[in-house]
């Protein structure tokens, strides 16, 4: 069921032009919306990318389908988006959440943590599993994440067991442009999909140091595909079907291709994997 947007909060950066909205279940969601300037596909690689990640048990953020009703947008003016010289409405319909992990009032999220404090992260090995991804889904831009503190003793399941602590964990954001964003095609990279702070990447010693991530890609089931993509608004697709299951057996086709993808990573960018002999 679509969650009603009930307050907005403010506007996000980017160029998908996002707002923070709280919803009517009381969670605050970025949503971005159906007619922003990058185009509505954006919205379906997000949520796509969001159900793949979870399968691959790397830390996202839990994602809604948003309600945008005209009495709200016609009480909330500031919902626009600029478009060069002019104002551009956003259309009321279903848009695309991304429910924030944390109270936004209470608990400070940071795009940026010093590396004294990145090395220490809870979930830093997420890192390697969103580089084998990814290279997967061919995402044309460089890795997002946001960071807090909080305590948990589960939010890195793949590292098993641990104890509640409080600590800096990572949560992996903005996968609008995967498969090239708007484009729907695979233009492979060696620079595209790595993290900015590269010593995310330290622990890599080999191609080994990115399982089980490369083999829960290799053998990624395509029924999780073919559920995820069924769950996506209509109006979100429009005639976009076909385009898009052409897409997804691509994509299915490309998990043999990961492996190589990430050694041609390496190769143009042996900085970035400083400790890989």
């Amino acid at each position: 069921m679509p969650i009603r947007a009930r307050a907005a909060i403010r506007k996000m950066r980017g160029g998908a032009q996002a707002h923070l909205l709280e919803g009517e279940d009381g969670a605050f969601y970025v949503a971005k919306f159906l007619n922003n300037p990058q185009h509505r596909r954006i919205l379906i690689n997000e949520w796509l990318a969001c159900v793949f990640l979870r399968y691959l048990q790397i830390y996202v953020p839990e994602t809604a389908v948003l309600e945008l009703t005209p009495d709200f947008l016609e009480a909330n003016p500031e919902l626009y988006f600029s478009i060069g010289p002019r104002r551009e409405p956003v259309k009321p319909g279903l848009h695309f959440g991304s429910r924030m992990a944390v109270d936004p009032n209470r608990v400070a999220v940071f795009d940026f943590l010093p590396d004294k404090l990145l090395a220490k992260v809870e979930n830093r090995a997420d890192f390697l599993g969103m580089l084998v991804f990814d290279k997967w889904v061919g995402n044309a831009d460089s890795r997002q994440a946001v960071f807090f503190r909080a305590r948990a003793k589960n939010w890195t399941p793949l590292k098993g067991e641990v104890p509640a602590r409080v600590g800096f964990f990572a949560q992996m954001i903005d996968h609008g442009f995967a498969f090239n964003g708007p484009h729907w095609a695979f233009q492979d990279s060696p620079v595209h999909g790595l993290y900015f702070r590269t010593s995310v990447y330290d622990e890599v010693r080999s191609l080994d140091s990115f399982e089980p991530w490369l083999e829960m890609v290799a053998n990624f089931p395509a029924s999780v595909i073919d559920s995820a993509w069924k769950e996506i608004p209509r109006e979100w697709l429009e005639d976009d079907e076909e385009p898009l299951e052409k897409l997804l057996e691509t994509l299915l086709k490309r998990r043999a291709q990961v492996r190589r993808l990430i050694g041609e990573a390496r190769d143009r960018r042996a900085n970035a994997f400083r400790n890989w002999r």
